[in-house]
């Protein structure tokens, strides 16, 4: 059956399997159009099939390697072009868990350009646009380990860290023109990440794993609710909030004119 709701379109990267796939079902099922871009055009034709016999929203394919310039650029261009995008899910990504030492580092700054300089290039071209007609939204996905960069891989807990931040730079800057950001930071998650990463999900304690459908399902959830961060296996939203808080008191202490007593006297 056809959805009701006309939303505009969802731009979704990574959009083929897992995380990202899980969202363009959801959000076709809530009433926008979609548009798919991940590497694998195979599973993005086979996804666009199920979804518009599913929903009859139209959905788009654009085949494109986000660590590749042209391809980048290609996307970049469709953000700025179309004025119906009103939603960018900005969810591809690598991860890693081999610690630093034993870590190829040219497959690290395959990791940067996807995981940070994609994301960012993506949402300076789709942002100008919600702003100027007031109204969008951003949904990065960062991971737990932007809190936590000690859990895997150095370079990847810093690449999530580094979406948190920016997000949260997003958040402020973005507050009175009309775009929502929002954050995800999921945990260990029942897709193909891990195995891709070099450690499939059934060697992880299944405590700690949630299905996907769960994750996405929180996050929408999270993102009705108006929530900047969504952390979807966190039962208590106190916490993050006095996290932030915390956060936030140790502002005026961050830049002052003189060094801590601790330090000692200085000349």
């Amino acid at each position: 059956m056809a959805a009701q709701k006309n939303l505009g379109k969802a731009l979704i990267t990574g959009a083929s399997t897992g995380i990202g796939a899980i969202y363009a079902d959801r959000l076709a099922r809530r009433g926008y159009d979609l548009v798919l871009v991940a590497r694998n055009g195979k599973r993005l034709e086979e996804l666009a099939n199920r979804i518009k016999a599913a929903t009859g929203r139209s959905v788009e394919v654009v085949v494109a390697d986000l660590n590749d310039k042209a391809d980048l650029a290609r996307v970049e261009a469709n953000l700025r072009a179309d004025g119906r995008i009103t939603l960018l899910v900005n969810n591809a990504g690598v991860g890693a868990v081999t610690p630093l030492l034993d870590t190829n580092v040219d497959k690290m700054e395959e990791l940067i350009r996807l995981n940070i300089l994609a994301l960012t290039r993506l949402t300076y071209a789709a942002v100008p646009g919600f702003v100027a007609r007031g109204a969008g939204a951003v949904i990065n996905i960062a991971s737990g380990v932007a809190l936590a960069p000690d859990w895997l891989n150095g370079v990847y807990g810093a690449s999530k860290a580094f979406v948190l931040a920016f997000s949260q730079s997003l958040k402020t800057e973005l507050a009175d023109k009309g775009v929502t950001v929002q954050v995800v930071l999921p945990g260990a998650t029942a897709t193909e990440f891990w195995s891709l990463a070099g450690r499939p999900v059934e060697h992880l304690p299944q405590q700690i794993v949630m299905s996907g459908e769960d994750l996405v399902d929180a996050a929408l959830a999270g993102f009705d609710l108006g929530e900047f961060a969504t952390v979807p296996s966190l039962e208590n939203a106190d916490e993050w909030d006095a996290f932030e808080a915390a956060r936030q008191a140790l502002r005026s202490k961050l830049s002052l004119s003189k060094p801590a007593s601790r330090y000692g006297k200085t000349h």
